[in-house]
């Protein structure tokens, strides 16, 4: 199982926003006894009381989110919202604890669990209930998030990106060139020269951030630097099977070059090392923008993750809501959906937050993302999505493996990882995790939704 990350209420305040990462995924089972089959929620009469489930996430979210739940009451009369907010870090476990004919008619989910919750039943297809519009204008990476073989479980109000926030100012002391059109990315040779001249300038060589306060043996691990593994070329599943893509020649080399970054890396113990001005460079997400903008000013500049020969990759994925499957009222639940995802509710929760949002139309009018907006290159991003089987030299957000295997997919890489940053050989410690994955997958059938 992935283990639950102690830091999560720490990342809200640090951030400022939601951690848009599926974050905590202890408790989720990934053999919890599903049949693999696909179920289908009742349509319904489209009106009367449905009931609803959400994390609580920080406040401004909560509001953003009980303002929706207000206005939607209030527009119309067939249907009403009865709006439950659960502790974000035990909300996972909740779910996964909760029998399906207890589940609500809607119910938010971090990404990642999606496939799991399919498999155990807890979650329909939603495609049947939600308008055509709404599912045209959700993004490309949202609806990838969702879906498995042709049908859509659930869809976000926002999605995530990650990035290498640099101090201009720091870089131009240092001599180091940096890319400056949105195409363009810091091979990892490149990335190595900057860390060596900007070493030379500084008074202990800690001039890289990679959040390592957090932890790396959670999800933060998997989804922070699997992008690692995207860009050499590997993936940490292919056609169901670990081994021969974690464990790849180009995953190891690329690996250890992130191992060989310790020694450059500020432990950031107080979580102030870029902002402070202590490293040049931040490894981390979207959710840092309100901070690291408020700190640096016009010195702040946005740059894509290093690329390690098949392209600069990043993670991508968030909360998402889904209709529960033993729901009675699809209908209704469809409705809200839509009222939910419409550009209002969007836009004032990712002003709550500051994620991008996972709609098309507002995220073309959000201040943030828009052309020309300070963080345009995390929504280019997005805009170049694909899955982790089927990851091009071209696309750039990848979404982590839809499958309810996913809880053992992470838990094994992350440990994985950790030991690689503490160390270990990284061949053996790739290949001990991939066989680990592998025989989890065996011993429940690859996981298979029919």
């Amino acid at each position: 199982m992935s283990p639950t990350s102690p830091n999560r209420r720490r990342y809200r305040r640090t951030a400022g926003t939601t951690l848009a990462l599926a974050l905590p995924l202890a408790g989720l089972a990934a053999c919890g006894g599903g049949s693999g089959q696909d179920t289908a929620a009742s349509a319904g009469s489209g009106k009367g009381t449905i009931s609803v489930w959400a994390h609580q996430g920080q406040k401004s979210e909560d509001t953003a989110l009980q303002n929706a739940v207000t206005s939607f009451n209030s527009s119309q009369s067939r249907i009403k919202v009865e709006l439950k907010l659960i502790p974000g870090d035990d909300y996972t476990k909740t779910i996964t604890a909760t029998d399906a004919s207890k589940l609500p008619d809607v119910m938010e989910f971090d990404g990642p669990t999606m496939a799991n919750f399919v498999y155990n039943k807890k979650l329909a297809a939603i495609d049947d209930y939600v308008s055509a519009k709404t599912m045209s204008n959700a993004t490309d990476a949202s609806k990838a998030q969702g879906e498995i073989d042709g049908k859509h479980y659930g869809l976000g109000m926002y999605d995530s990106g990650l990035g290498v926030y640099a101090n201009k100012k720091l870089l131009d002391a240092a001599g180091v060139k940096y890319p400056k059109k949105a195409t363009d990315s810091w091979t990892v040779a490149e990335f190595d020269k900057a860390l060596k001249a900007l070493k030379a300038k500084d008074s202990d060589g800690k001039v890289l951030d990679i959040q390592e306060n957090n932890g790396l043996s959670n999800e933060w691990g998997t989804y922070g630097f699997s992008p690692i593994v995207w860009s050499a070329g590997g993936s940490l599943l292919k056609n169901g099977k670990a081994e021969g893509a974690l464990d790849s020649a180009s995953v190891v080399s690329a690996l250890k070059t992130f191992q060989s970054w310790k020694s450059d890396v500020d432990p950031n113990t107080d979580g102030n090392a870029f902002a402070k001005g202590r490293v040049a460079l931040s490894w981390v997400g979207h959710w840092m923008y309100p901070t690291y903008s408020k700190a640096l000013g016009s010195d702040l500049v946005v740059l894509p993750l290093p690329d390690f020969g098949n392209g600069t990759k990043t993670g991508q994925g968030s909360w998402a809501w889904g209709i529960g499957a033993d729901s009675k009222n699809g209908k209704a639940a469809g409705a809200f959906l839509d009222y939910l995802l419409n550009d209002t509710n969007v836009t004032a929760m990712t002003t709550a937050n500051g994620a991008p949002p996972a709609t098309k139309s507002a995220l073309a009018e959000s201040s943030l993302y828009k052309k020309g907006g300070p963080l345009e290159r995390f929504a280019d991003q997005l805009d170049k999505p694909c899955g982790d089987s089927d990851i091009t030299t071209s696309c750039v957000a990848v979404t982590r493996p839809v499958t309810a295997g996913y809880p053992t997919v992470t838990a094994k890489f992350s440990e994985a990882l950790n030991s690689i940053y503490g160390g270990a050989d990284v061949k053996s410690a790739l290949q001990k995790a991939a066989r680990s994955i592998d025989q989890d997958f065996s011993d429940n059938d690859g996981y298979q939704i029919q």
